[in-house]
């Protein structure tokens, strides 16, 4: 569920891209017409449409490219909504790190403080948050790929479903002694989330983050298969033959990456939490604290250093039909939240992200 292109989501024919002719750099130094081009180049990788939002020296654009619909000339919504996997993390890492400063949870407590016999005795809240557990990542088993996943797409998933499939195997490490990425670690912190609270984790994040920052277009569905309001659909190859994916069952996913968005949004909630106006400033600390284990992964924060010196920070996802990327430098002076949504043959768009990342950022 991240922005890695993953064996569900390299499936794609190359469209005519549907890019709009843009002039002029802005006053950050942002070539509008190098992006533009990097999301051509996005569409010509295999990508069905791509949308971006670009923040630099406080001015904002937005562009696009490709299509809406496999077949058709529509073009991708310019506000379009999309799933975007994994940056859902860092909304659930945000309410975590809002019940520390409450003194509700504890981060170096062990999870078993909270939910006894849930997860092996040493594992702590912040080994979840950080992928420092060691606990075997369920989507190796409930893989999403069109072969496995095409026939379970509308299965409704309990979270003790799916941590029974990572519990049933040994842990692939010592507890706080490597980091893996491993999406089991959140559906853990879903249910210790709703222990310390007494409420849904979808109600957490909509009482303490939607509804505070006015993100009126962002949803966390359960079992709701469709996509809400203008959006763009998104396709795979099953069975030899094109198959549309944008309606899916997300509660396999859940808190580990059920969400759905805007460019718009996403934005707005970097840009707070990266501000501060969402954590006290000892939260703020942890959230961006690494570690020799995890010296690029926070607590649900990516951490990059791109290869210009400048680092960014944030979240990409990834979920069937759908490749999204949320960054901003920490100063929040330049941000950029893009989603692409997939066709028959997905290649391989990293040069195509390079290519963007590096005309925003560097």
């Amino acid at each position: 569920m991240r922005i890695r292109t993953t064996a569900a989501l390299t499936a794609l024919l190359v469209v005519t891209t549907g890019g709009t002719a843009l002039a002029g750099p802005t006053s950050a130094g942002i070539d509008r017409r190098v992006v533009q081009e990097g999301l051509d180049e996005f569409v010509q990788a295999g990508a069905l449409g791509v949308q971006v939002r670009v923040t630099g020296d406080r001015r904002q654009f937005t562009a696009r490219s490709g299509v809406a619909d496999l077949g058709s000339h529509r073009p991708v919504p310019p506000n379009g909504r999309f799933r975007a996997g994994s940056i859902t993390k860092t909304f659930a890492a945000t309410v975590a790190l809002q019940l520390a400063g409450e003194d509700t949870l504890d981060l170096d407590a062990p999870v078993v403080r909270y939910l006894p016999g849930l997860v092996d005795h040493r594992i702590t809240v912040r080994d979840l948050l950080q992928h420092t557990s060691g606990l075997y990542n369920f989507t190796e088993t409930v893989q999403l790929d069109p072969d496995v996943f095409e026939p379970i797409r509308y299965q409704h998933w309990e979270p003790e479903e799916v941590l029974r499939i990572a519990t049933s195997r040994p842990l692939d490490f010592e507890p706080g002694t490597k980091w893996a990425y491993s999406n089991t670690n959140y559906t853990v912190v879903g249910l210790l989330i709703e222990h310390v609270t007494g409420r849904t984790f979808e109600q957490e994040v909509q009482r303490r983050v939607l509804k505070p920052l006015r993100l009126d277009d962002t949803s966390l569905p359960v079992d709701q298969t469709a996509i809400p309001g203008p959006h763009a659909r998104a396709y795979w190859t099953y069975q030899g033959k094109p198959s549309d994916i944008t309606h899916i069952n997300p509660s396999f996913a859940r808190v580990a990456g059920n969400i759905i968005s805007t460019t718009a949004d996403l934005d707005t909630f970097v840009d707070a939490l990266l501000d501060g106006r969402l954590l006290k400033p000892a939260q703020q600390a942890e959230l961006l604290r690494t570690t020799a284990v995890s010296p690029r992964y926070g607590l649900g924060i990516e951490i990059d250093h791109l290869s210009c010196g400048t680092t960014v920070l944030g979240h990409s996802g990834g979920i069937p039909g759908f490749i999204s990327a949320m960054y901003t430098t920490a100063d929040t002076g330049k941000r950029v939240v893009l989603n692409a949504t997939t066709a028959p043959d997905l290649a391989d768009p990293t040069a195509a992200y390079d290519k963007l990342t590096t005309e925003i950022f560097c």
